[in-house]
């Protein structure tokens, strides 16, 4: 029998991403913690690629403790060598938003956490692991002092209070100690050694990653099927089942080209039925109709086995659904995603419109319980990406998931 010893791990991105999981009628927020946290027979791993904000970690692990998340510090591993995010790096990041606005009258719209910059410090080497902070503190607050000095060199305004950052990192260390193994090791024996359920789980989007997403209104780290086995160390041999997640309709926090986009009572209907709000930035999400161009563009990338598609609840009050099955650029058709944003800006969407099932799914369990247009319209996104949909969300809690096979 396969038991859930490892649950769900992280494998990049940082704090800057936001899960809601509700499980018996409890809403828990994750942003880095990995969400199979929640279930006490499983352990959950944060990945190298992941960057870590110890105070925010540590809030947002209180924080859940608070609302029935038992144990979680018992059940969290913390690879050796992730890398740290600094306070100073959250500041550099809102820095940096505020010279864009004022150099080029735009943001990249990031969500201020930090991220950006520590996976810099991360590219340029310059960076301080989770390894470092438990070796010799001496040599560690030596790096800090440095790291500091580069980004207050780059940005004269940082002020950073070293000695007063330095005595919390000291606190912190004593506290993660406990979890951190050496992570390749511990994903090694978890792979060879007694048969296990082992679920990766990445944060942000396809359309968000550092080399695939909208560049440059993206993440930075790799976000696709890649960054499993990069922010792990997973041998490619060893991936299994990928699923994708595609909300019923399209969604997107932030700036950058958003084709099918509804600036109308149609995107305000999904805003607020679906309460669309970022996890993390409290930001409202632009909303518009499913954009099947970018689901194919995401299966081409992460070969998905199977889709979740969630959120079909949201539609269930609308005459008509659109669904973008093609992008066209000078009236022709285009096969690819283009990867130039002010060519994306410029494409015209082709639908596809359905009528609308007019029937509150909430309480569907059962295929046969969601009325017939709506099976037509979870069929017809099915056939035109060529990948099965094993489940339908009707609802934000687990019950509220149809399996299909």
């Amino acid at each position: 029998m396969f038991g859930f010893v490892i649950s769900a791990e992280r494998s990049q991105g940082g704090n800057n991403a936001g899960h809601t999981v509700v499980v018996d009628g409890k809403e828990y927020d994750f942003h880095l913690l990995p969400s199979g946290i929640i279930n006490p027979k499983s352990t959950s791993l944060i990945g190298n690629g992941v960057v870590i904000h110890l105070p925010g970690l540590f809030e947002e692990g209180d924080k859940n403790e608070k609302k029935g998340l038992k144990g979680w510090e018992k059940r969290l591993i913390v690879s050796d060598r992730a890398h740290l995010v600094f306070d100073f790096h959250q500041v550099v990041d809102d820095l940096q938003e505020t010279e864009r606005q004022a150099q080029e009258g735009k943001t990249i719209g990031t969500t201020k956490k930090g991220i950006g910059p520590a996976y810099s410090s991360k590219a340029s080497r310059t960076g301080l692991r989770v390894c470092d902070l438990l070796g010799d503190f001496k040599d560690f607050s030596t790096r800090f002092k440095n790291l500091v000095r580069q980004y207050q060199s780059m940005y004269p305004s940082l002020t950073v209070d070293v000695e007063d950052q330095l005595k919390k990192l000291k606190e912190y260390a004593e506290r993660l100690r406990p979890m951190v193994r050496d992570g390749v090791y511990y994903m090694y024996e978890a792979l060879h050694g007694s048969p296990k359920k082992i679920l990766v789980e990445g944060a942000n989007a396809a359309l968000l990653d550092i080399d695939f997403g909208t560049y440059p209104f993206v993440t930075s780290s790799n976000c696709t099927v890649g960054g499993a086995c990069t922010g792990l160390g997973i041998p490619p041999l060893n991936i299994g089942d990928v699923f994708g997640v595609s909300k019923a309709y399209t969604t997107r926090v932030g700036i950058g080209a958003f084709p099918t986009e509804q600036l109308n009572a149609v995107g305000e209907l999904l805003q607020t039925r679906g309460h669309e709000v970022g996890v993390t930035t409290g930001r409202k999400r632009r909303c518009g109709w499913l954009d099947l161009v970018i689901v194919r563009y995401a299966h081409m990338i992460n070969g998905f086995t199977a889709i979740a598609l969630t959120k079909l609840d949201i539609l269930d009050v609308l005459d008509e659904i659109k669904v973008g099955v093609a992008y066209k650029l000078n009236g022709k058709r285009i096969p690819h995603f283009p990867a130039n944003m002010d060519v994306l800006q410029k494409v015209e969407v082709e639908y596809e419109t359905f009528p609308g099932w007019k029937t509150d799914t909430s309480a569907a369990r059962k295929w046969n319980d969601l009325p017939a247009k709506a099976q037509n319209y979870i069929r017809f996104i099915e056939n035109h990406i060529g990948v099965p949909i094993k489940w339908v969300g009707v609802g934000k809690s687990r019950e509220c998931m149809i399996q299909m096979f």
